[in-house]
């Protein structure tokens, strides 16, 4: 998550109760779900601090109250990066029974019920602090992304029910009204334009050789080496082979883990912004906090130029979420404009909101130039307000430093399609990198690693069993070649797309290890004959050789992919091979998929 720092509002006359918001996030959702509590908090004219649950001291929580806690589910149910350090803390088993016993709190969860794991977190983490003792304000909010009103449809009424429970057991102050949703709030920071270019001013993030490893903060240039598309030309999807030479980066990395990357903005959405919003993009500005709990994101020089600003750090070509609408509609003074803004920030309104901008993927670009007058109207004070920062983007790393020394590869779907709106729509991060040409001369992309969800066994004689149809098969070929590398023969992938003259992904050095007797091949090649044939039907028709490999062998499992059926109906195919092969009941084998999951024998990634 962003960098964004916590923020008190102070005021003379606010002189009430002291809210405390504290978020887990790894895509900004829940970042952003935290500030609008804040928002609400101040219009309620309560003090408030929201802050990210690792950069707080978590043995400060025996004396606050009230606390949210807000909190997203990553991976197979892991907590966001930023909560891992409390979220260890909180599970000690050494903690007092009732350490938090003065603690009034609520939890609010933000999932998506199409993932097995779907709000994991936050209901293990309400659970933990009942133990703990807190005195639960309400039952725990699970917001759902596939809710026909997205994650509001859960929000909107949890935080109805959260305010009339905590302005009645903490009112604020006697004789203050609250502020009107068209009220405006102050500013995070204010802009300091400069009359002139600072000297040497160097804005993109260098480092030392032999440092430690890369991190979000101190990413390595990687040079872009090849930008291939594997895909036949005539295929409906772009899929792109690219590699990074990271010589003196200090990165390690194995199989099953992940490169992370943040995207920029496009030049012609640049100048679109900088003439929308009047700004020069070759001024330079200093940020000064509003507040002195507010830090400057660590991410911004200072000084800084609205050229960096805008192409690297303000996520200008996302849909916007309800907040942007609120902040927006308080500078509205065109009386249509202003209607619609007020619409859209109201729970009312959200299925309005939904039709304008999640159905047809409108950019908070496209939305300021639909609302030119409030646009005009808009201080530049208020950017960081208005839109959160460009979040890293993570990809399954498709090769091995024992076959690739100093490079990393991936494997990326470019996304691009079309909606009711005339432009059509594409990726922010796939069509960026799409577009870096390194015959055009020297391109280098700042990146770091991450450990991901995905490990494979040391042991020599364990026996892989891969599922990745698609870009899924990536993390697959990583491990196939570190493997082989070291030794390891006992490989089997299934591997599923379209057809085989279009998307057969590493066709040829798959049919070099198959012949050199380093893995056994399955493929499914859905579109090539009447009946479509997914990897499903051939993990059912392999049901002999998994059960040998899994019941005799102990072989792991993996599957890597889209979320929508595929795992599902993979986990299906498994459960009916323990059945036909091993001579178990359905509830038998559904326990030895379990028991083999608890031992991590049985591993999945799935994305939507």
């Amino acid at each position: 998550c962003g960098l964004r720092g916590s923020f008190y509002i102070f005021s003379d006359k606010m002189n009430g109760h002291n809210l405390l918001v504290l978020y887990g996030s790894q895509t900004g959702t829940a970042q952003d779900t935290a500030e609008r509590i804040g928002r609400q908090a101040q219009r309620k004219r309560m003090r408030v601090r929201v802050e990210a649950l690792d950069t707080y001291n978590v043995g400060n929580l025996i004396s606050e109250s009230p606390v949210v806690f807000v909190c997203a589910t990553t991976g197979q149910g892991d907590p966001p990066d930023n909560m891992k350090k409390f979220w260890r803390f909180l599970f000690r088993k050494s903690l007092p029974a009732d350490s938090l016993s003065r603690l009034d709190c609520a939890v609010l969860g933000l999932g998506d019920s199409s993932y097995p794991k779907f709000n994991f977190v936050a209901k293990k983490l309400h659970k933990r602090l009942l133990q703990l003792g807190a005195n639960m304000l309400l039952p725990v909010g699970l917001a759902d992304d596939q809710h026909d009103l997205g994650p509001d449809g859960v929000i909107d009424p949890w935080l109805l029910s959260f305010w009339q429970k905590t302005l009645s057991l903490y009112p604020p102050p006697a004789g203050l009204a609250p502020l009107r949703d068209e009220d405006k709030l102050p500013p995070r920071f204010v802009f300091s334009l400069l009359d002139e270019v600072p000297n040497h001013q160097v804005e993109h993030l260098q480092r030392l050789i032999n440092e430690a490893p890369p991190t979000s903060l101190h990413p390595f240039p990687a040079r872009v080496v090849f930008n291939q598309r594997v895909t036949h030309p005539s295929h409906f999807q772009d899929v792109r082979h690219i590699e990074f030479d990271i010589t003196d980066s200090n990165i390690q990395y194995n199989a099953g883990d992940v490169v992370m990357m943040r995207p920029r903005n496009a030049a012609e959405d640049i100048k679109q912004f900088c003439q929308l919003l009047r700004l020069d993009p070759e001024c330079y500005f200093t940020l000064t906090p509003t507040d002195s709990s507010t830090v400057v994101p660590a991410r911004l020089p200072q000084p800084c130029s609205v050229h960096f600003l805008v192409e690297q750090f303000l996520d200008i070509s996302a849909v916007p979420r309800r907040s942007f609408f609120e902040v927006l509609g308080t500078f509205a003074t065109d009386e249509l404009e202003c209607e619609k803004l007020l619409e859209f920030s109201s729970a009312v309104g959200q299925d309005a909101l939904h039709a304008y901008c999640n159905r047809p993927r409108r950019t908070a670009l496209e939305v300021l130039a639909d609302f030119p007058h409030t646009t005009a109207e808009l201080s530049v004070d208020y950017l960081l307000d208005l839109f959160p920062e460009i979040q890293p983007r993570s990809f399954s790393i498709a090769s091995s430093l024992l076959a690739h020394p100093n490079r990393i590869q991936i494997l990326l779907a470019v996304v691009k399609y079309k909606t009711m709106l005339f432009k059509p729509r594409m990726g922010f991060c796939s069509s960026w990198l799409a577009s870096l040409d390194p015959s055009k001369g020297e391109i280098y992309v700042p990146l770091w690693v991450k450990k991901g969800s995905l490990s494979f066994p040391e042991d020599q004689d364990t026996p892989v069993i891969m599922v990745g149809p698609g870009t899924g098969v990536a993390p697959f070929r990583s491990a196939i070649q570190e493997r082989v590398a070291q030794g390891k023969m006992d490989n089997v992938l299934f591997f599923g797309c379209r057809s085989e003259t279009k998307d057969f992904y590493c066709q040829s050095e798959w049919e070099e290890k198959v012949q050199a007797g380093q893995m056994t091949l399955f493929t499914a090649f859905s579109r090539d004959q009447e009946d479509k044939i997914y990897v499903q039907h051939r993990v059912r028709q392999q049901s002999k050789l998994l059960w040998d490999l899994i019941a005799n062998k102990n072989a792991n499992f993996y599957i890597a992919g889209n979320a929508k059926q595929m795992p599902t109906s993979v986990c299906d195919a498994l459960k009916e091979a323990f059945q036909k092969e091993g001579g178990m009941s359905e509830s038998q084998a559904q326990e030895m998929l379990d028991a083999i999951e608890k031992v991590r024998r049985f591993q999945s990634e799935t994305w939507s």
